[in-house]
């Protein structure tokens, strides 16, 4: 298909006009075909992010969202074989790789339409359509990406950690992690929850868009399903009452708050895996 990479509004316009109409026959045509295709291609070269930070704020560009939603409208499963293992999948693998200077283990599952920055090292793990990751950050062993989330720069996803998928609806936040964060080992992260630049979460952490997040020194509630940067927050449960007893329901306590800028001892990367570059 032709190159529309720098025809971003052309394309939003065919997709937002395609998405009016994603009920009818004409979604299938050549011509819709091309649109997605071309909106999936943008994402793919990073040109576009189906999330941005502006002033702080979660911006969420919809339209991206609406042709992830008609591509797997459009697609059908297409048949693909590792030795001897299969797959049928509606959505290709990313390709292109080497030239993006990015680290890639074997086992390791990339997506097209995600986009990775230069210095990323991918362990054996699966990113999903639509998900961002930024320069120089540790995709750890058995992390999963979820569709549309967002990884800043620099930023350590320890073994097992889940980012949960964000595509519809398409005006809902997906899982955004700020710069510098470090993120432990078998912590799950889902419904447009929020870390901040520079945080550190503690194993096992859990975290929504309405799990509590405690100053521990106060007892208050800071927020709900955000952690504050340059904070070190561990899992923790509260007791609430209901009519079969006292039950703990989970949380974030927040124990320590850190300088702009200060690294906590757990949170250093192992820069000998980070530091080999892709040679092109």
């Amino acid at each position: 298909m032709r190159d529309r990479d720098c025809d971003v509004a052309s394309i939003q316009s065919e997709i937002e006009e395609l998405w009016g109409c994603r009920d009818q026959a004409v979604v299938h045509s050549a011509e819709a075909v091309a649109a997605v295709d071309a909106a999936i291609g943008l994402l793919d070269r990073g040109r576009v992010r189906v999330a941005e930070l502006m002033d702080d704020e979660i911006v969420v560009n919809e339209w991206l969202k609406c042709a992830i939603v008609l591509l797997y409208q459009q697609a059908k499963p297409s048949m693909t074989r590792f030795g001897p293992f299969e797959c049928a999948d509606k959505i290709p693998l990313k390709s292109g790789i080497e030239a993006l200077s990015v680290q890639v283990s074997p086992g390791a599952v990339i997506r097209r339409g995600s986009y990775q920055e230069p210095g990323v090292v991918v362990m054996p793990s699966h990113i999903g359509i639509g998900s961002y990751v930024g320069e120089g950050t540790l995709v750890d062993s058995w992390v999963g990406i979820g569709s549309c989330a967002q990884v800043g720069r620099n930023v350590h996803l320890s073994g097992g950690v889940g980012l949960g998928g964000m595509i519809e609806p398409p005006m809902a936040k997906p899982v955004v992690i700020g710069d510098d964060a470090f993120i432990g080992a078998r912590s799950m992260i889902y419904s447009g929850a929020r870390v901040g630049e520079g945080a550190l979460l503690g194993a096992g952490a859990l975290l929504t868009d309405t799990i509590p997040v405690i100053d521990a020194d106060t007892g208050e509630e800071i927020s709900r399903g955000e952690v504050p940067p340059w904070t070190v927050a561990v899992p923790a449960s509260r007791p609430r009452e209901f009519d079969g007893g006292t039950f703990g329901l989970p949380c974030l306590l927040v124990i320590k708050r850190l300088k702009k800028g200060e690294r906590h001892d757990k949170a250093r990367l192992n820069d000998a895996v980070r530091a080999q570059p892709v040679t092109l």
